[in-house]
């Protein structure tokens, strides 16, 4: 069946100022060339809402129960890096079938997204507490503070390795949080090591390690590379220097 085609404003409110003045459903369709089911429709809803506008549609009913957005959203909530497909098969045991495209949108509406994880160091719990400990005591510290310190660190840097993207089911702001992140170890094949320098003024010095790294080494790297660093990023008098007490 053909869709009828709709009326317009002025149709509608001149059928509702016809009925207004006394005059019946047949002659108001007559005068105005529309069928009397169709005035009779209009008129009730005037009665009934005040307005002859469109109403707001419900839509299509939900694939997914209530029940079931629950139970996929403590599934991701456990496990973010739960797939789609993962979830489309839950839902498929449960009874209900559905596609990741509807998976997609009921995480969306639920505030939940498809992010990359957070690459992040893996740090055991004294690392942990260390961390916090070192920013509990440094809270009331200035910005100026903060400019007159050179951190240094050395790093091993893969040649080769898996370097491929995850993405985790999280919501907004949420990246850091520990299920929400894969932990990162030093490790691996070809490498080299790396150390560097760097200020809230910028970066200094970056130098290859080229045999294994000990107290003397250590010390000959500072004396030819700290200071030429310190001096270029022109830092004041009193500068402090942060290191990870290694090696």
């Amino acid at each position: 069946m053909a869709k009828t085609k709709e009326l317009s404003k002025d149709t509608r409110k001149s059928i509702v100022d016809l009925h207004q003045t006394g005059k019946s459903e047949s002659t108001i369709g007559k005068q105005l060339g529309v069928k009397k089911s169709t005035v009779g429709a209009i008129i009730r809803k005037w009665k009934t809402y005040k307005t002859t506008d469109n109403l707001p549609r419900s839509g299509a009913p939900r694939k997914i129960s209530s029940r079931g957005v629950k139970m996929i959203m403590r599934t991701v909530s456990k496990d973010p890096r739960t797939t789609r497909g993962d979830l489309v098969n839950d839902l498929q045991r449960a009874g209900t079938k559905v596609t990741k495209v509807t998976i997609s949108n009921t995480l969306q509406r639920q505030g939940i997204k498809s992010r990359s994880a957070r690459r992040v160091p893996l740090l055991k719990p004294v690392h942990v507490q260390a961390c916090l400990k070192f920013a509990r005591e440094h809270m009331d510290d200035t910005a100026e503070d903060w400019e007159n310190v050179m951190w240094s660190d050395e790093t091993k840097v893969e040649l080769f390795g898996i370097n491929s993207t995850r993405r985790v089911w999280r919501k907004k702001n949420t990246d850091l949080h520990p299920k929400n992140t894969i932990p990162t170890v030093k490790h691996g094949g070809g490498n080299i090591m790396l150390w560097g320098c760097f200020s809230a003024k910028g970066t200094g010095r970056l130098i290859r390690v080229k045999d294994r790294m000990n107290g003397a080494m250590y010390r000959e790297i500072l004396s030819q590379n700290l200071l030429p660093s310190v001096r270029t990023l022109k830092m004041k008098r009193g500068w402090v220097f942060q290191h990870d007490n290694d090696p």
